[in-house]
């Protein structure tokens, strides 16, 4: 669990004007990435879009990250869904070496009850030798994997390492830290919120805001994990603004557009998203000129 403790990325999938998956911006973020010090990426997760890819483009945005990182940065993949045979299959039939980990959404839409949850979960752990990260987001899902059951997950299955928290109950998550195995822990899965579930005893991040400002937020994180908060407090304020702005109209519209602002990629979203409305473009245009 060392490789993913700190800021882990949730990469966006770079889209040229006519959206296409736009391997040189893809190449360029990973770049810029590694550059600003992030401890590991994320590929093929919700920010970046990977519902509204097809199996060949998740496969060249795999392909590109892997030649991009040329081995610098641990890689973790999503593969998750709401059907859960179809999860086990993908997962069976990915070659799974670059990959220190994978990172699974509960499954949403169908809003199973925590029993659902479980055997999910279970069905997903035993399809694989490959580390599992459970990602628990009930803005996105529909409903909330509780702390019991995610304890019952980890407690039953020692493949399944850690759990991305965006739940945003400070609550849960301590719940879960102070509980949880030796082999579990807990990253966050809020931006917003990293400092203070370092503070309770998570280990790091997978962060969106990252993808722009690499640099300033994995510094954030590292002071954080050296209790440093005296450090830390400044460039959690100093991004704090940004952060909010990214998800005033939707993710990852708003990190897109703070990347076109950067020069890295276009602002292109697949539908059924569309890009942040123009008041809060101005407010992210206004906040990225005074953070570069």
């Amino acid at each position: 669990m060392k490789l993913l403790s700190g800021t882990g990325v949730a990469i966006v999938t770079p889209f040229t004007k006519k959206g296409a998956v736009d391997t040189g911006a893809l190449t360029k973020l990973v770049k810029h990435l590694i550059a600003g010090k992030v401890e590991y990426l994320v590929i093929n997760g919700t920010t970046g879009e990977s519902v509204t890819l097809t199996s060949d483009e998740k496969q060249e945005v795999i392909e590109t990250v892997i030649k991009a990182n040329g081995n610098k940065l641990p890689l973790v993949l999503g593969i998750g869904g709401n059907n859960t045979q179809e999860v086990i299959t993908t997962i069976k039939k990915t070659n799974l070496k670059p990959f220190e980990a994978i990172l699974s959404v509960a499954p949403y839409y169908n809003k199973p009850n925590q029993e659902g949850y479980y055997q999910h979960y279970k069905a997903v752990a035993q399809s694989t030798k490959t580390p599992v990260i459970l990602y628990n987001v009930p803005g996105r899902t529909g409903s909330n994997v509780t702390a019991d059951t995610q304890l019952r997950i980890a407690g039953d299955f020692k493949n399944i390492v850690a759990t991305k928290e965006a739940s945003g109950n400070l609550e849960q998550m301590m719940k879960i830290i102070k509980n949880r195995p030796k082999h579990f822990s807990l990253i966050s899965g809020d931006d917003a919120l990293t400092l203070p579930i370092i503070a309770a005893g998570g280990i790091g991040v997978i962060s969106v805001v990252a993808n722009a400002f690499p640099k300033d937020f994995s510094n954030m994180v590292r002071a954080c994990l050296k209790h440093d908060f005296k450090a830390a407090q400044p460039l959690h304020y100093k991004l704090l603004d940004i952060t909010e702005q990214l998800f005033a109209d939707g993710n990852p519209g708003g990190i897109k557009y703070a990347l076109s602002r950067l020069g890295i990629c276009e602002s292109t979203v697949r539908l059924p998203l569309c890009e942040p409305n123009d008041a809060v473009k101005e407010k992210i245009k206004t906040l990225v000129n005074r953070l570069k």
